[in-house]
């Protein structure tokens, strides 16, 4: 009979114990031991997810320059996507496994940020005025690299580190370590990606953090931190981001349950699941939400640009995604993949890399962001002893100390953020409760501006009764064969007419408006539209990124979620126009034009897709039945909404 092989007794024997990993899930009272042989892959498809009985196949590591199968932007670092082939599996008992893990302080030397405090302050403030002021997103994520020397065995002092982690680390997803060989990678991430089980495709999007001393949290400060709007404007904004991403690996898009409160050591987070149903391969799912908006900011394609344009190195493997591939009882395919944040990774001479970023909003200061940083990186660096230990809890299998969320005040302060947000994505749907009479046979095109908030977009108007095709501005075709075009959101200057995104996006609509083809305008699209009408476009003082307002729409007052950075400005309600007469709904302040429409054509501002907007689907049936002119459409604005 073969022994099983056991890393940690070679690794104690001072012996290469070759590739493993030692996982404990979120809850399992055991952690996994995976061994077996390490292959690279050139692309997430070649990812080997070998046939057999059930069980997990494959552990892969994917770096953050994997977006760039996606087209987008990156310092290319050429860091591998290595994979462990699973050859063995078995599990240990957690009070075993800390018994085995070396129990002894780990030494590192030349500790530092390799970006200063000062400097990424400046950073940040560039971020906020460069790229949010001029609208090129809602939030960016900016990452430094704390590096140091490990003393001794790099192995040695990684499950050194881990055992400290499982001891002290509460509220992980994944606790880990993983040896390929080439590099050592040990965290707890507190955050799923995406995971598939059964054919269910779930992401857990997690924003806003509240920082602790890791003592027990003052819970009036806790409190204040969950009414603060920035706080809770940015777990909306990331929210919006990951359901873009649902709408295309579930196939009627993402449900949003929560929000929670995720309890860590030295801080705590706000957070959602998403669910939904998809029958993708495991490896497009993860192609297709290469990465966390949480991570990398939104919308997705730009903010990979403004990273690749503010940060000076490659990410290596911060943002990516650990990949445990597998297959169910009945031959399926799994997924479970935690986001590759609050790890460390180590190389075989001992370089220690531990990287931490900040999501920046409007809302955002240097120094909060700064902050931020330091608090995010607390935990693994206290388990690499470059910082204080948290209070160890009860008992290496106890439970955890009390938790805040389930205080009455802590959880009526968590749900009363989803009263202001659409019941649309709250709500479980069933298929045709939402499709409206009239809509039939109708089809629609929907032009992408590099914004999957079109995906969403989709969604809604194919749950209205639509049949709905989504193409990139870059993409020529014909549009005949639709009966509406919707001109989608995109990042950028609606001003800048050189630039090939706004000239093509402004002469498709040109060409529409002179063949009388009815239009749908959202945000850029709305934008250009009001350009050629005419109207000036204006960038606003503070960028309306991530902003829930009610405004009064045509008459009536409607909840709606801006992203935007410019606007439209008219100072009467309607204007004469070469295409007729328009009707507008303006600020009263300034006369922002938050939406429009004329004999045919309309134009929103807003978001009526996003989360954010409460009355977006009532809208959306209102606007569909002036566009496409049909009286059965008039009167019938789902119930659900408003």
């Amino acid at each position: 009979m073969t022994r099983p092989h056991d890393p940690l007794a070679a690794v104690a024997a001072g012996v290469d114990p070759g590739p493993f990993a030692l996982v404990r899930r979120a809850g399992a009272e055991h952690l996994d031991l995976f061994t077996g042989t390490v292959r690279t892959a050139d692309r997430l498809a070649d990812i080997p997810l070998p046939e057999g009985g059930p069980g997990p196949r494959t552990l892969a590591l994917v770096p953050y320059r994997q977006i760039t199968e996606r087209g987008f932007a990156c310092a290319d670092d050429a860091m591998p996507l290595e994979c462990l082939v699973i050859g063995e599996h078995r599990q240990i008992p957690l009070a075993d496994a800390l018994a085995a893990l070396p129990d002894a302080p780990v030494v590192t030397t030349g500790a530092g940020f390799d970006i200063s405090d000062a400097e990424y302050a400046a950073t940040v403030g560039r971020v906020l005025a460069e790229e949010i002021g001029r609208g090129e997103g809602a939030n960016f994520v900016i990452h430094r690299t704390l590096r140091a020397t490990v003393q001794g065995d790099p192995l040695a002092a990684a499950l050194a580190a881990l055992r400290r982690l499982l001891l002290r680390e509460r509220g992980a997803y994944w606790t880990f370590v993983v040896h390929t060989g080439t590099r050592i990678l040990v965290g707890a991430s507190p955050e799923r990606h995406v995971s598939v089980d059964d054919g269910l495709v779930m992401m857990n999007p997690i924003s806003g953090t509240f920082r602790h001393t890791g003592a027990a949290a003052d819970r009036d400060a806790l409190l204040r931190f969950l009414y603060d709007p920035k706080e809770v404007e940015e777990l909306y904004m990331v929210l919006d981001e990951e359901l873009k991403m649902m709408a295309t690996v579930a196939e009627h898009g993402g449900q949003v349950v929560g929000p929670y409160l995720k309890e860590m050591a030295h801080l705590a987070h706000t957070e959602y699941l998403l669910a939904g149903r998809g029958s993708r391969d495991v490896r497009e799912v993860l192609r297709e939400t290469m990465f966390a908006p949480t991570v990398t900011g939104s919308p997705m394609e730009n903010a990979c640009r403004v990273i690749a344009r503010h940060e000076r190195t490659g990410r290596r493997y911060y943002a990516g995604v650990l990949a445990l591939l597998g297959r169910d009882a009945a031959g399926r395919q799994t997924l479970d993949a935690p986001i590759l944040i609050r790890t460390a990774e180590l190389s075989p001479t001992g370089e220690l890399r531990v990287p931490v970023g900040a999501t920046l909003v409007r809302h955002s200061t240097a120094e909060g962001e700064v902050a931020e940083t330091h608090a995010k990186a607390a935990g693994v660096l206290a388990a690499l002893g470059l910082g204080p230990d948290a209070p160890a809890r009860p008992g290496p299998a106890g439970p955890d100390t009390p938790s805040l969320a389930e205080d009455p005040e802590v959880r009526a302060a968590l749900a009363a953020r989803n009263a202001p947000l659409a019941r649309f994505w709250l709500d479980q749907r069933l298929p045709g409760a939402t499709a409206l009479p009239g809509l039939a046979g109708r089809r629609a095109l929907i032009v992408d501006g590099e914004d999957t908030f079109t995906g969403m977009l989709a969604h809604q108007l194919g749950a209205l009764g639509l049949t709905v095709a989504r193409r990139p501005w870059q993409q020529p075709g014909p549009v005949e064969e639709y009966d509406l075009v919707v001109m989608g959101p995109g990042p950028g200057d609606p001003n800048d007419l050189a630039e090939p995104k706004m000239a093509t996006m402004r002469a498709l609509l040109a060409d529409l408006l002179a063949a009388g083809r009815p239009i749908l305008a959202v945000c850029l699209g709305h934008q250009l539209l009001a350009g050629l009408l005419g109207l000036p476009l204006h960038r606003r003082d503070a960028p309306y990124q991530g902003l829930p307002r009610d405004v009064s729409l045509f008459g009536a007052t409607r909840r709606v979620g801006f992203y935007s950075s410019f606007t439209a400005r008219a100072g009467a309600d309607r204007v004469a126009t070469a295409y007729g007469p328009v009707e507008l709904s303006r600020d009263p302040a300034d006369g922002a034009v938050h939406a429009l429409r004329g004999p045919g054509f309309a134009g929103v501002q807003f978001h009526p897709e996003s989360v954010l907007s409460r009355d977006g689907l009532v809208i959306l049936a209102e606007l569909l039945a002036h566009l496409l002119d049909h009286p059965a459409l008039a009167g019938h604005a789902p119930a659900e909404q408003g």
